[in-house]
């Protein structure tokens, strides 16, 4: 099966791509060669700007590239990322996959377990509303024009360097050094994390499944943690102990306005969710990795390697700021 992925190289991508060449597809990656991740071994690798109209049709054109069974689009954010897609592979490949992100549901009419057709809307998170515009756009094409396209919707995924808190290994440099870090309301809201390695196994299962072709998808673990329980176990693993301290989103959105959008349109509500589709079409699917296991992995790759324990001020800034507000 030849399979094009647009990206692949990324947190998320680069281990599914090595999933898809251990089971035996032939694989392209269209990337433009700035990841520290590599490519797996025995697959191509077109380097390139997939946005540039001109070169995309140049080196995926019907005229000038041989045809893919499978395309993952892995870096569509926008409508006009999916409609030149939409001319570059319609009535052209088997399968067309569209990386999504389960922000794109109303976190104010979610239910839980939140299925695939739990409603969608995000008011507070522009990237969740150009997620929800190219779903819209994909979906039109396969009703009118037979696009074969599947919508999948990971929630947050992981590898050894994205740590899932905000400011990454910062924190963690915080709570090695006894200083508080803030965990946004409560803490007490559910938190659904996935190993990158789960999410492959789960995606590559429905790469040229035409079962999937006209579906939306969750690839997400089962198990769902509070905040306060994902802080206490980055600290565990870091050989530290946690000094929390709970700022509502407002007030984070007051000193830091993206973190503040991305907690109102996802973060600030639980979000557990039904796998049932996924484990149907990929019969024996589960993911195997808890985050207790991906914590200890995380820290200890960082340690392996001073250069990567970088401290970013602005982090700190921004702590020391939502801290003073709070009196603390």
């Amino acid at each position: 099966m030849k399979v094009l992925f647009i990206g692949g190289t990324g947190a998320t991508s680069s281990a599914c791509a090595h999933a898809a060449v251990a089971a035996g597809m032939d694989l392209t990656l269209v990337c433009r060669g700035e990841s520290l991740r590599p490519a797996p071994a025995g697959a191509r690798v077109l380097l390139g700007d997939i946005r540039d109209a001109v070169w995309a049709r140049g080196a995926l054109g019907r005229d000038s590239f041989e045809a893919f069974d499978v395309v993952v689009e892995w870096i569509g954010f926008v409508p006009p990322h999916v409609e030149l897609d939409i001319e570059l592979f319609g009535g052209r490949v088997r399968q067309y996959v569209f990386i999504s992100s389960a922000s794109v549901y109303d976190p104010s009419a979610l239910r839980l377990p939140i299925t695939e057709s739990s409603p969608r809307g995000n008011p507070h998170w522009a990237y969740a509303r150009a997620k929800i515009a190219c779903e819209d756009r994909l979906f039109e094409a396969f009703r009118r024009d037979r696009l074969p396209v599947t919508v999948v919707r990971p929630s947050h995924t992981y590898d050894l360097g994205r740590l899932p808190v905000r400011g990454g290994w910062t924190v963690v440099d915080r709570m090695r050094r006894g200083l508080p870090v803030i965990v946004a309301g409560s803490g007490a809201s559910l938190w659904t994390l996935t190993h990158h390695e789960d999410f492959a196994r789960g995606l590559v299962g429905l790469l040229g499944l035409d079962a999937a072709v006209g579906e939306t998808v969750h690839i997400t673990a089962d198990e769902a943690l509070s905040w306060n329980e994902i802080y206490r176990t980055i600290a565990q693993a870091a050989g530290a102990e946690l000094q929390a301290v709970h700022a509502t989103c407002e007030v984070i959105a007051s000193v830091d306005p993206e973190w503040g959008a991305s907690l109102l349109g996802d973060k600030a509500v639980s979000k557990v969710f039904d796998n049932s589709k996924i484990k149907s079409l990929v019969p024996g699917y589960r993911a195997q990795i808890p985050y207790a296991r991906g914590a200890a992995t995380q820290v200890a790759w960082y340690d392996e390697d001073p250069s990567r324990r970088v401290v970013d001020p602005s982090v700190n800034e921004t702590i020391e700021r939502i801290l003073v507000l709070l009196g603390t």
